[in-house]
This record gives structure tokens, sequence and C-alpha cells, in this order.
């Protein structure tokens, strides 16, 4: 028997996703704010500094006219240049050690709040770990005790199931007898479907640890949809069905869990059946696609709105025409078909039907 390798909780996973997405955009766009604040910043120190400059300029552009209409000797001029050239360097000096200081306390800033960020993350990451973890606890508690309360519930269960067949077998043939036998059998069959109910939950829980039990065997394919398809029948019949299995004349090897794939199988069935009016027609295939095995139902009920064909896999799905059931076969069929490796899709059109097909790994072929 093999379990199925346990993966991160698919909701779980999304967190993390949208987490991170959600802490890169915030980078993101705190990084192209502050290049916008520092770039506004440049470009006011460089207007501050281009007036300085031409009031500067303007200055000794008029003690340089005064100068010459005094006619002052040559020395004088060369001192004027020789303290302007002083005063230049000093200023590119001055600014130079402003620029340097300013991209210093900007560095310093984006440290600081770099810093800041990863404390606020580390500790939210802390507590997100603490709520999953005590997430973990609590579902590994709600699993022990599901599997105690369904094990009691399977025992009762049996028990009455137990006592109804006596019931039938001690069943006089009168009246009241019939009455008797009808009642057993209407016990029989709601036992049956409580008993379902447990083990659907059950494979839930499963599915969502991601640990559901599989004991993958090489087998036929073939045999087991005439198998699904006799089984059903009886039932199709009853509905004024046709359900019709193809693709069976020959033998067709693979490895797969018997019992589990039949299950996904009377999923698949049972929903065709009741979603197709008098009338229709059920068809049940089985063949070899490239290295796998593809198994499909197709019925010609009223179709799935095309927004809806991923959402009929998610748990607790259901037709809004149609409350029976908990909505939980489809989730766990496509537990079963992944924990086979193997996928499980649907195709519909409105008005025409649906098809519902999954695939399994084909046998190796040095086993067939």
């Amino acid at each position: 028997m093999r379990t199925q390798r346990k993966k991160p909780q698919p909701e779980r996973a999304n967190t993390d996703k949208s987490l991170r997405w959600e802490r890169e955009k915030t980078d993101r766009k705190y990084a192209s704010r502050q290049t916008e604040i520092e770039e506004e910043s440049d470009d006011a120190l460089q207007q501050s500094r281009g007036k300085a400059d031409d009031s500067l300029q303007a200055a000794r552009e008029t003690v340089d006219a005064k100068l010459k209409r005094s006619k002052a000797p040559t020395q004088a001029h060369e001192l004027v240049s020789l303290e302007r050239a002083h005063e230049d360097a000093s200023l590119q000096g001055e600014r130079a050690t402003a620029d340097a200081e300013l991209q210093d306390e900007r560095m310093e800033r984006r440290r600081a709040l770099a810093a800041l960020l990863h404390l606020e993350r580390a500790e939210t990451d802390t507590r997100l770990q603490l709520e999953r973890t005590c997430a973990d606890d609590g579902l590994a508690t709600r699993d022990q005790f599901m599997g105690m309360v369904s094990h009691d519930l399977r025992t009762l269960l049996g028990g009455i199931a137990l006592q109804a067949t006596l019931l039938k077998g001690q069943a006089a043939e009168d009246e009241v007898g019939r009455r008797t036998l009808q009642a057993a059998e209407t016990i029989q069959r709601f036992t049956a479907r409580m008993n379902r109910l447990i083990g659907d939950l059950m494979d839930v829980a499963s599915i969502e640890e991601g640990r559901i039990r599989i004991a993958p065997a090489l087998q036929d394919a073939t045999a087991l949809v005439r198998e699904s398809a006799e089984a059903f029948q009886p039932l199709a019949s009853s509905q004024g069905l046709s359900l019709d299995a193809e693709g069976c004349e020959t033998p067709l090897m693979a490895k797969f869990d018997h019992e589990r794939v039949l299950q996904v199988l009377a999923n698949l069935l049972t929903n065709a059946i009741k979603f197709t009016p008098a009338g229709g027609r059920i068809s049940l295939r089985v063949e070899p696609v490239g290295q796998d095995v593809r198994f499909s139902v197709a019925d010609t009920g009223s179709g799935i709105p095309g927004h809806q064909l991923e959402a009929v896999f998610e748990r607790f799905w259901q037709a809004r025409e149609d409350r029976r059931g908990l909505g939980l076969g489809l989730y766990i069929s496509k537990g079963i078909v992944e924990a086979h490796r193997g996928r499980i899709w649907a195709e519909s059109q409105l008005g025409k039907g649906s098809t519902f097909s999954f695939t399994l790994p084909g046998a190796p072929a040095s086993s067939t």
C-alpha cells in the first residue's frame, strides 16, 4: 500500500504566494516612491544652486564692470580672479561634502527602513507559523476524533444493517410481512448511504492532509470499466437512460488501486445519471493515450457553464438545482486520481452534455 506523499496544503501555498507577491509589490512601490522623492529633492537642490550661481555670476559681472570703468591696474584684476578661484573651489568642496552627507543620510534611512521591514515581516512570519502550528494540532485532534467516531458509527451502522437483514429473513408472506420487508430495505439503504458519507468525510480529511492511501497493482482497465457499467446498468435503466461501455474489446493493462478507481468511476456515473434526463445516453469509455490510460464518462445532460468546469472539483460544490449529498464526490475523485499521479478534468457544452475524463499512468512496456 502506498500513501500519497504529503504536500503543502493549496490554501497555505496560495497564502504564501500572495504574501510574497504583496511584499514584493510593496518593495517596488517604496523603491519607486523613494526614487521619485530623491529625484524631486535633487531637482530642487540643483535649481537652488543654479539660482545661487546666477546671482553670483551677476554680482561678479557688476564688479567687473566697475573695475573696467575705474581703469584699475592689472594687478587688481588678477587679485579678483584669484579670490574668485578660491571661492569657487571652496564652494565646490562644500557642495561635494553636502552631496556626500546627503547620500549617506539616504543610505542610512534606507537601511533603517529595511531593518524595520525585516523585523515586522519576521514577526508576521512567526505569528503565521504559530497560527499554522495551532491549526495543525487542531486538525490532528480532529482527525483522531473523526477516526474514533467513524469507527464507532460504522460499528453501530453494521449492527443496524444486520438487524435489518434479520428482519427481512423473518418477514412473513402477508401484508404485514411485506411492509416489514419494505421498511427493512429502506433501513439498509439509509445505513449504506450513511456509511458512504462517513467514508467520504474520512477521505476528504486524508486528501487535505496529503495522506490518502492507495494500493496500486497491475490489472486490466477494461475489466474495471465493464464491472462499473454492469453495476450501474440497473440504475440507469430505471431512470430511462442507456448506458454503454466502449473500448473494452481488448485488455488494457495499467497500475492502479482497483477499489479507489472504481470509487472514481462510481462518482462520475452517479453524477451523469443524476443530471441526465430520461431518454438520454451515458457512455463509459477507456482507451490508451500515449503512455497513459484515459477513462471518460460522457452524458447528454444539460451541461455545465464554462466558468464552473474547474469549480466542480472543489469541496462542497453542488449544482444549484440539486442539493442532494455533500458535494464531495468530485473533490474525492480528484484526490484519488492525483494520488495515482494522474489528472482529471471536465468538458461540457450547455444543452449538449458533459464529459468527465481522467488519466492514469499506463503499464510499462515490459509489463504488457
